[in-house]
């Protein structure tokens, strides 16, 4: 059984729904990164997801953009994010990691070479926002080749056909974006409709449904959680980190930041 498979059996188990916090590899510092992620752990996170810095990460608000940009000029590419992976694995071999970005670096260095690398490294899904299901067999099956979930992403606005191609392929998890817009816009978030959505697509889901994009506090991830599997929380905790100063100030924030949230979901 894969991380993410015995980590949300255990969660189910219990009667609790996942935490999964998104952090930027690189940002605040490079320096801090693996810190964060422990410091993460310690707070009650379940699953991380970790940003791959890209250039133009179309489906992110300003806040992670400008996280990205910061981090890419420290040096954060593809390389240094999986030597990140791996030396936060030196602590943690149990908490499943998810890489999230864009496909260009993938095919850059190829699926099949990536999925190896990734698992290597202690990889368990990645989640690449703009991989049309239609293309994702290719990487899907590189992946799947090396225990690597590919992780697939539904939204309001999928349709009916769509959704039926995604319940059938999705692995791990399926990350649901809670409306048609970018990472960070919480004044979007609508959670009377989004749970709407969330119910009927669950109901039909072989694997756990999380729910992301908007929830910003303790109160927005409880109000979401109650029909998902889980909540992602990204914009809020990248902007909370932003101004921390070096890796120990980082990791205090962190934890500080996702204490309340794993609270409200308990």
């Amino acid at each position: 059984m894969s991380r993410l498979d015995s980590r949300f059996a255990s969660l189910r188990g219990m009667g609790r729904k996942a935490l999964i916090p998104f952090v930027t590899a690189g940002d605040p510092s490079l320096e801090s990164t693996v810190p964060v992620m422990h410091a993460l752990v310690e707070a009650g996170a379940d699953v991380i997801e970790l940003g791959v810095p890209f250039s133009d990460p179309m489906a992110d608000g300003p806040t992670i953009q400008r996280s990205s940009e910061r981090a890419l000029a420290r040096g954060a590419g593809l390389t240094w994010v999986l030597d990140a992976v791996r030396a936060f694995r030196g602590r943690d071999a149990d908490t499943p990691v998810v890489l999230m970005g864009y496909l260009n670096p993938v095919e850059i260095r190829g699926a099949e070479r990536f999925a190896r690398e990734a698992a290597e490294a202690g990889v368990d899904g990645v989640l690449l926002v703009d991989l049309p299901p239609e293309e994702a067999p290719e990487f899907r099956d590189a992946f799947s080749g090396h225990g690597v979930d590919l992780i697939l992403l539904a939204s309001p606005t999928t349709t009916e056909a769509r959704l039926a191609t995604l319940l059938a392929n999705a692995r791990g998890y399926l990350y649901y974006v809670s409306f048609a817009g970018v990472t960070g816009a919480s004044e979007r978030l609508d959670t009377a409709v989004a749970t709407d959505h969330l119910r009927r697509i669950r109901a039909g889901a072989a694997v756990p449904v999380v729910a992301g994009f908007g929830i910003r506090d303790a109160a927005g991830a409880a109000a979401m959680a109650v029909d998902a599997d889980g909540v992602v929380v990204g914009s809020a905790l990248v902007s909370a980190l932003a101004d921390a100063t070096g890796a120990a100030d980082a990791a205090a924030c962190a934890r500080s930041f996702l204490a309340p949230l794993r609270a409200a979901l308990d």
